[in-house]
């Protein structure tokens, strides 16, 4: 993946709590950036998340995430279930003391990080490699795809500690495997490899981990080479397809294909 240092044309946004954010043209890149703790995830980082979603120029049509060093990221920080927690942040277990509707909040607060990188006017690719593990795995299934290293390791250990997958993954992971896998690999918090993850749709692309970048680069490029509106309106058609009957999915894609029609035409609003 090209670095600030590679080209003048990247445009630093934001760089703080193990997040950074660069656009390039129509390209932005979310990047962890704490390689030393395997991009660990805590509530600050969280935050750093959502705010990059909101940080988005508008000119931006793909949007990269990709982690620092061998792991994209190996989950949630464990400091979080300590009596300390993470200064200046109420640790876990003084949370789960709170009243339920304040949980509720706070859980869906975290959630904010996880649920923009399906906005119907970008296409986001997770740029996958070594360990995605909890609520790693979670944040690669919140992108619309993923391009993973031969290395990669998928593992939903939430389960396996007494919890649940509570950062949006469990309904991609459900739509992209179908109930019973996706009930074996959370029950079970064993890995999926490289090979298992192409072969049922977690991934869209496995490569060796030397052509990873590249790989994204390509697809990135695939994906600019369409219009804009017509891959927000497919994008858009797709997204509900799983909740519409087949008539009403029929009458959605003639409504789309008119507003394309009219657009081409020079008669739109």
């Amino acid at each position: 993946m090209t670095t600030l240092d590679d080209s003048e044309h990247i445009e630093l946004v934001f760089d703080k709590d193990g997040v950074r954010l660069t656009v390039e043209d129509a390209v932005a890149t979310v990047t962890l950036t704490n390689p030393a703790k395997r991009n660990a995830q805590s509530p600050a980082l969280w935050r750093a998340l959502t705010e990059a979603g909101r940080s988005l120029p508008g000119s931006v049509r793909i949007v990269v995430l990709r982690g620092e060093g061998k792991s994209f990221s190996a989950g949630l920080d464990r400091q979080a279930f300590t009596p300390e927690g993470f200064d200046g942040e109420p640790s876990f277990l003084d949370l789960a003391r709170g009243s339920d509707e304040d949980l509720d909040a706070v859980i869906a607060e975290y959630q904010e990080a996880f649920i923009w990188w399906r906005r119907s006017d970008i296409v986001s690719i997770a740029a996958v490699q070594g360990h995605a593990i909890g609520a790693g795995f979670q944040l690669a299934l919140a992108c619309d795809l993923r391009v993973v290293a031969d290395d990669v390791q998928f593992a939903m250990r939430e389960t396996s500690l007494g919890l649940v997958p509570d950062l949006t993954g469990t309904h991609p992971l459900v739509s992209l495997v179908g109930y019973a896998r996706a009930l074996e690999i959370c029950a079970t918090g064993r890995f999926v490899h490289a090979e298992e993850a192409e072969r049922t749709g977690l991934a869209n692309i496995a490569v060796p981990a030397a052509e990873l970048d590249g790989a994204v680069r390509d697809l990135s490029a695939a994906l600019l080479a369409a219009p804009r509106s017509a891959v927000i309106e497919t994008k858009a058609l797709l997204q509900a397809a799983s909740g519409r009957t087949y008539e009403d999915q029929r009458t959605a894609e003639r409504a789309a294909q008119a507003r394309r029609l009219r657009d081409l035409a020079g008669l739109g609003d």
